[in-house]
């Protein structure tokens, strides 16, 4: 079983996810990335919204490309009106020469009123559904400025191009988008209007199959798409090193950044449907209280199982396989720490998982 392979563009590391502090990227560290993670051969390069914008290192990017994939994973959609992001991915999609994907996620309501001072007028679902439509809409009109598509819904209008404001056509008009997803509803809604979906690392290997692929196939149905086509993207969380004691090493590492993400109430459906009732708002309590360094240790070795890729060098490719099969089409090595500079590992494991 053939995979393609991402990787993330100065993604977040361990001592962010524990409260521990930033990296500070710069235009020549993101230009020598770029180069540095298509010679290893991967499919596709994407950046996050993790306290930098996620659009900006994907010009640097495609400036020192020719062949990766460059993609946001994910752009937060409520902060940025559709037309705001369709001239971004427009450009973009112009820039990179069709190398570009689009990405978005509606994050939670608190990150939404709080820290990005937009309003929470009603539940994502429904307006990420609306979004995705008037972009759709937006980058037909670009396309055919003479004949603009219009959308008017119930939380989204475009209604008004005039020339001036209109990009123009491109060489690669067809920008594939992708929703991030943790739960049924998004699952459904890729299902039905995206190229794909870009699965939050907080759905384990079983919730994947379980609940996440029978929802997209019910979408894809609705929308009168052929599943198949539809490509999947797993971001395992990841354990691996060089021995056993590296892997131990890596394992305590990942606790954090799992910590991290399944306080958030949103994703808690996940920890339910393995029955670890209570967990979620344990962790919840914890960073509400800012006590981010007591959350690790709730994360147990069993947890880890069903969450994460956990494995060394020598065995990885396999465990990848094994985990990733029947459920994903596209992984994305979410690396840490020192395997993030292990360029050898990542070139040899990239090659073996491109065969079939």
């Amino acid at each position: 079983m053939a995979l393609r392979v991402e990787t993330a563009l100065m993604g977040p590391d361990t001592d962010q996810y524990a409260g521990q502090g930033q990296n500070r990227p710069t235009l020549a560290r993101i230009a020598e990335l770029a180069r540095q993670m298509e010679d290893i051969g991967y499919d596709g390069l994407t950046t996050p919204e993790s306290g930098h914008d996620p659009f900006l290192p994907l010009m640097i990017a495609a400036e020192h490309t020719q062949r990766v994939r460059l993609g946001t994973n994910i752009a937060v959609a409520f902060p940025r009106s559709p037309m705001v992001t369709a001239q971004l991915a427009w450009d973009l999609a112009n820039y990179t020469g069709g190398r570009f994907t689009l990405g978005l996620g509606s994050q939670v309501k608190g990150h939404n009123e709080r820290r990005y001072s937009t309003a929470w007028p009603s539940p994502p679902g429904p307006r990420m559904r609306e979004y995705f439509l008037c972009l759709q809409a937006i980058f037909k009109s670009f396309q055919n400025p003479d004949s603009p598509t219009y959308f008017e819904g119930e939380h989204y209008r475009f209604t008004m191009l005039p020339p001036f404001f209109n990009p123009g056509p491109i060489e690669f008009p067809d920008v594939p988008l992708y929703a991030a997803a943790a739960n049924p509803y998004m699952a459904r809604l890729s299902g039905e209007l995206c190229a794909g979906l870009r699965l939050h690392p907080i759905a384990t290997f079983r919730y994947t199959r379980e609940v996440i692929l029978p929802a997209v196939a019910e979408g894809a149905q609705r929308g009168g798409r052929d599943a198949a086509a539809f490509d999947l993207i797993g971001a395992p969380f990841m354990a691996v090193g060089k021995n056993e004691e590296e892997v131990e090493k890596a394992k305590n590492a990942l606790r954090k950044q799992i910590a991290f993400y399944a306080s958030t109430r949103s994703y808690h459906t996940v920890l339910d449907h393995h029955g670890w009732d209570g967990l979620g708002m344990k962790l919840h309590g914890l960073s509400v209280a800012n006590k981010w360094a007591e959350m690790p240790a709730l994360i147990t070795d069993d947890m880890l199982e069903e969450w994460a890729v956990i494995s060394t060098y020598d065995k990885l490719v396999d465990t990848i396989r094994a985990k990733c099969a029947g459920a994903f089409d596209t992984v994305t090595f979410v690396l840490l720490g020192e395997t993030r500079d292990d360029l050898d590992m990542q070139r040899e494991i990239v090659a073996k998982l491109h065969q079939d």
